[in-house]
Order: structure tokens, then sequence, then C-alpha cells
């Protein structure tokens, strides 16, 4: 039987699904550390950048620590966490992963506060605001869309290399995939095969869901402004209105997010 025939067979008995260790188990155990390890990178990378953004310094150290940890490969910190007091097992699993969603988290966030309209900053220094309540009152939501980019990003990103927490026993799907190697590769195949098209269904499926989040967060003049370039002149003043009735500097910041959030 060729590997797709076999993935199909696999995938259609039952047994795999509820057996122990089955499908659904190895779901819920990949679901859930993927959630603690983008939790735990959002309690990571969000006050950080949320605040650089508010201070309007560490442009540099943003891009350097995103760099950073995008250089850092996550099967290198697999084999390294194990080795510490962390141990094999879920706890080094989640931390390796925090590290990798930490980029786009910490990216958006910043961006995202500093995209916004200096009048309208202005205008909360003038009614007597504190810089942390125009952190909380006016960056902070005006910055939620950039925040949901950051973190659809990130989850997606997650989801998909959680399977290599099979190699150090963290479970998850990738331990189907790692069963599949275990047997000889005509009986394996089909499991692997099976492994890897749940890893990618389940990474589909966060993508798509977290995108119509992404839309239902983003305020409408956002939606309809983004992907606009700002009209000739619009920069002068920033008096100067698109079509949708928006300033042509919000236009350039949703034209920004997007590069951030590849």
């Amino acid at each position: 039987m060729n590997p797709i025939g076999a993935a199909v067979t696999w995938l259609n008995d039952p047994l795999n699904w509820t057996n122990p260790g089955g499908v659904l188990d190895r779901l819920g155990e990949h679901l859930s550390m993927s959630a603690a390890a983008v939790l735990l990178g959002c309690l990571v990378a969000w006050p950080i950048g949320l605040w650089l953004g508010h201070t309007g310094r560490g442009g540099g150290a943003v891009v350097l620590i995103s760099n950073l940890t995008l250089a850092i490969p996550t099967l290198a910190l697999l084999t390294i966490l194990p080795l510490t007091f962390l141990g094999f097992g879920r706890p080094s699993v989640v931390v390796a992963l925090a590290v990798f969603a930490v980029p786009p988290l910490l990216a958006n966030a910043y961006t995202g506060v500093r995209q916004v309209d200096p009048e309208a900053r202005d205008a909360a220094r003038g009614m007597g605001l504190s810089g942390g309540q125009l952190l909380r009152r006016v960056e902070l939501p005006l910055a939620v869309p950039y925040l949901a980019a950051g973190f659809r990003t990130a989850a997606v990103q997650v989801v998909a290399t959680a399977a290599l927490a099979s190699f150090v026993n963290g479970g998850g799907l990738g331990q189907i995939i790692r069963a599949g190697f275990g047997l000889d590769i005509a009986a394996g195949g089909g499991q692997i095969l099976a492994g890897g098209l749940l890893v990618a269904v389940l990474a589909l499926l966060v993508e798509a869901i977290l995108a119509l989040v992404e839309r239902v967060v983003t305020p409408r003049p956002l939606r309809r402004t983004r992907g606009r370039r700002e009209p000739p002149g619009g920069g002068r003043g920033g008096r100067q209105l698109t079509r949708s009735g928006t300033p042509g500097g919000q236009a350039r910041s949703g034209t920004w997010k997007r590069t951030v959030d590849r």
C-alpha cells in the first residue's frame, strides 16, 4: 500500500483516535503546551514591547532581541534545556517554544504603540493624562490590532514547531510521527504521514481562527485603509484624508503592520 493510502487507513481507524496515547490525547497535549508557551511569551514580550514603544526608546534593542531569538534553533533549545534543572518533559518544551514566540510578539507590541497618531497623544496629554494613563487608555487600545497580529503569528509558529517536543519526551502530535519512525518504513510510513497531516491541519485551523479574531478586533476604518498607501501630499501636516475618511498616517501604519507581521 502506498503511503497516502496507508495514512488514510490509519486516520480512519477509530482506535488510533480513542486509545490511550491516540490522536485525541496527543492533540490535548499539543494544544496545552502550545498555549502555555504562547502565554509565557506574551507575559515576557508584551510588557517590554509596550513600555519601549511608549517611551520611544529601545527600537534597536527590539530588533536585536528579535534577531537573536530567531537565530537560536528551537531544536537546539529542546536539546539543551532538558540538561538544566527543567529536566526532560513539558517544562523545557514550554520554555523553548516561548523563546520562539517572543520575536513577533515583541516586535508587533513595540510597533503598535509607535504607530499611534502623535496628535492623539498630544490631545491625551492636553487632557491631563499621566504617562501610565496615556499608555492604558490611548496607546494600548489603538495597538490591539498589532498585538493580535503578533499573537497570531506566534501561535501558528509554536503550534507547527511543537511537534519537535517528542524528541525530549514532551508529548504532542509529534509523538505519533516519532512512533512511526520507530517502525519499519513499510509499516510506519502511513503513520508518519498521518501525523504530519494532523500537525499541518491544526496549524491551518489556528491560523484561520486567529485571522478571524484579528479582523474582529481591528476597527473598521483600519480594515478599509490597510494595504493602501498614503496619497501624494498626505504627509504634509497630516491633514490629507484617504477615501475612507481616516488620516493618511493610518494607511501607513497598516502597511508597516503587515511588514512586521511577516
